[in-house]
């Protein structure tokens, strides 16, 4: 297996199945410091910088608190507004990480545009960590789904999904890949508009990932293990930011995870997945049902990034 010491982390495409394994026993080992709430002195010595040209609450939280669990510090910047990369100059990515990478030890970026943290990683001497570009991909919020996956079934392999959303999502494209590691079966459900497109099909038969394709919820919900669900009324991921304004399109019965749905028709021990943020296609009902996990992956969330932070610097083998 290979070292992940100075690694970049850009696309679970690059993953092999027992990586994906190293970093679960990984977070395995740190996550009692998550848990205890307390920090380490792990990475005392060590600088994270985080480079964020999109809002987000949870992914750049997340490895900040994950940062600081470790015992290092953390710099950056949330708003590219706020910077040179933002403003009139409009500083390229090669500019911004040749100087972010004289500032910390590590760069997590995320990037309105597909490929961008993969351009980082061309020029910076330190590792890039993929926080989300585009409509590319994210692989830390998978590896955090699949974690959770992980700690709550005892094993990935084996496993029903139900994907539910808008599959030209990052996180959609991330967790695809991932699972062609695993014997896993998945069912996609999206809007029309919003379905697998042709070229991503064909490179997920080469892959030989098992899966297949669902009008409604109602349709596969029943043989899921794994409901995971993403939001169909979207911002545009192209964006640094999606300020609309007026009324927001509600989301189709097809494509909503109720409680009434649930309770007739999902597995008993199924767990439902949600990256968050939400609109309506979980009602908040659901929260204190069985089924739901969301809260329980905002925890594995930062133990996560803890096992990626603490594998990229070297600090575990």
């Amino acid at each position: 297996m290979r070292s992940f010491a100075g690694r970049d982390i850009l696309s679970l495409k690059d993953f092999e199945r027992e990586e994906f394994f190293r970093v679960f026993q990984v977070a395995q080992d740190l996550e009692p410091i998550a848990r205890d709430r307390r920090n380490s002195d792990l990475l005392r010595h060590k600088t994270l910088v985080t480079a964020f040209y999109q809002p987000s609450t949870r992914t750049r939280l997340a490895h900040e608190a994950a940062m600081h669990r470790l015992g290092g510090h953390v710099t950056g910047f949330s708003d590219a507004k706020m910077t040179r990369a933002g403003d009139f100059y409009q500083e390229s990515i090669k500019d911004t990480v040749k100087m972010l990478e004289f500032y910390g030890d590590v760069i997590v970026m995320r990037h309105f545009q597909q490929g961008a943290p993969h351009e980082a990683a061309r020029w910076a001497s330190i590792p890039v960590i993929n926080g989300g570009d585009g409509w590319g991909e994210h692989p830390t919020q998978i590896l955090t789904d699949l974690y959770t996956v992980l700690r709550e079934k005892g094993r990935i392999d084996g496993l029903n999904w139900l994907a539910v959303g808008d599959m030209r999502m990052r996180t959609m494209h991330s967790l695809a890949y991932a699972l062609t590691q695993f014997a896993c079966p998945i069912t996609f459900v999206a809007p029309p508009e919003m379905s697998l497109t042709s070229e991503f099909k064909q490179e997920l038969q080469q892959y030989s990932l098992d899966f297949a394709e669902a009008d409604h919820v109602e349709q596969a919900i029943g043989k899921a293990d794994i409901i995971l669900v993403e939001p169909v009324v979207q911002p545009d991921y192209t964006k640094s930011r999606d300020e609309r304004s007026g009324a927001v399109s509600l989301t189709p019965a097809n494509y909503k995870i109720t409680r009434e749905l649930l309770a007739a028709k999902a597995k008993p021990d199924a767990i439902l997945l949600h990256s968050l943020p939400r609109m309506d296609e979980i009602p908040t009902d659901v929260d204190m049902t069985r089924w739901s996990r969301y809260w329980q992956e905002a925890f594995s969330g930062v133990v996560i990034r803890m096992a990626l932070l603490a594998l990229v610097l070297g600090a575990m083998e």
